[in-house]
């Protein structure tokens, strides 16, 4: 082979190793997840209530957290981002399938909806009515006897022919029997009823259970129509928000005074507030929005909690930390409830 001939092939093989590296860097796979600050949307184009136009200046804005799968070159990025945190797959999907993971949070977040609209519907004295679907599966752990019948997704309605309106009472009625009891569970598959009878295995609080996260499936009926499109998100953390924006349409009451305001948390059936993950992700999102005011879970931590967990931080002192670093301009307001949250507008104008 000539020299020049020798030459070509050993710069080709050359550009063959650096194209196949760049694909690597590129697009191969990694076992983990980057979270990293994602938007924070106003909910003026997510809610429509018939004849309750939201036509006051400002805005209460829905954060969110961007979760993508790691490749090689964003993993590196994100060793080198104070914003971005690195987890492992199983510990952001619980060891299911990305259809899996993302089919649970679209769940969560129609849950979140449905309650966000009977927590405001109830505040502002309007009619709303709450019908108990049934249990919702988001787990089957590996040990269940029903794992290859009940999957996630599905709806369980009936265990040996009772009907519970919550998950802790399928839970309570099941804790009292023994591990090994045969147990009839009726439940929907893609809206088709099926049963299927398996033995109770015993569960990590060493009580009888039929090894499956369960969790409430609400169908929230009102008198005014609602509609609310979450868009592309997913999770129960906009219930608090979407319960404001819902509430100031219902009353017309000029709460926001044009500011855009921001915050996160789970809405619970008696209106308190439950505590996300990522809120300092959150806070950055607010604050590249605009945001003047964020509105962060506040759940005081028990004497269990501290013990275990010298380093623990509430959801509310995480944020408050987080702008006081990036977003000093911004209040970050603590929250126990949906109505601390109206208070505080009504009385910070």
């Amino acid at each position: 082979m000539k020299k020049n001939s020798r030459k070509k092939v050993g710069i080709i093989s050359l550009i063959a190793v650096i194209a196949i590296l760049l694909l690597w860097l590129i697009f191969w796979p990694l076992n983990s997840y980057i979270e990293s600050p994602g938007e924070a949307d106003s909910l003026k184009s997510y809610v429509t209530v018939k004849d309750h136009p939201d036509k006051q200046k400002g805005s209460y804005m829905i954060t969110s957290i961007y979760l993508q799968r790691a490749r090689p070159i964003t993993y590196l990025w994100a060793l080198a981002n104070p914003h971005a945190t690195i987890e492992s797959a199983d510990e952001v999907t619980g060891g299911e399938s990305d259809a899996t993971y993302n089919k649970v949070q679209d769940f969560y977040m129609q849950s979140a909806i449905n309650e966000a609209i009977a927590t405001a519907y109830k505040a502002a004295g309007q009619q709303y009515t709450k019908k108990y679907l049934g249990i919702y599966v988001l787990q089957v752990q590996s040990d269940s006897k029903f794992k290859g019948t009940i999957k996630v997704g599905d709806t369980v309605t009936e265990v040996n022919g009772h009907h519970f309106n919550t998950a802790s009472g399928y839970q309570k009625y099941l804790a009292k029997r023994k591990v090994g009891t045969p147990v009839k569970v009726t439940y929907l598959h893609n809206g088709k009823k099926h049963v299927s009878t398996h033995d109770l295995v015993k569960l990590t609080t060493k009580r009888a259970g039929i090894g499956i996260v369960l969790t409430d499936n609400v169908k929230v009926t009102t008198k005014i129509p609602v509609k609310v499109n979450p868009g592309e998100i997913g999770g129960p953390s906009g219930g608090l928000m979407f319960s404001l924006q819902i509430y100031q349409q219902l009353t017309g009451q000029n709460l926001r005074h044009g500011r855009k305001i921001a915050g996160t948390g789970t809405i619970n059936p008696d209106g308190s507030v439950g505590e996300i993950g990522g809120i300092d992700k959150k806070v950055i999102a607010a604050k590249k929005a605009g945001a003047t005011v964020f509105f962060a879970p506040y759940i005081k931590p028990t004497k269990t909690i501290l013990k275990y967990e010298e380093q623990h931080k509430t959801n509310y002192q995480l944020a408050k930390e987080t702008a006081k670093k990036y977003a000093p301009n911004m209040k970050v307001v603590p929250v126990k409830t949906f109505n601390d949250a109206v208070k505080y507008l009504q009385t910070h104008k």
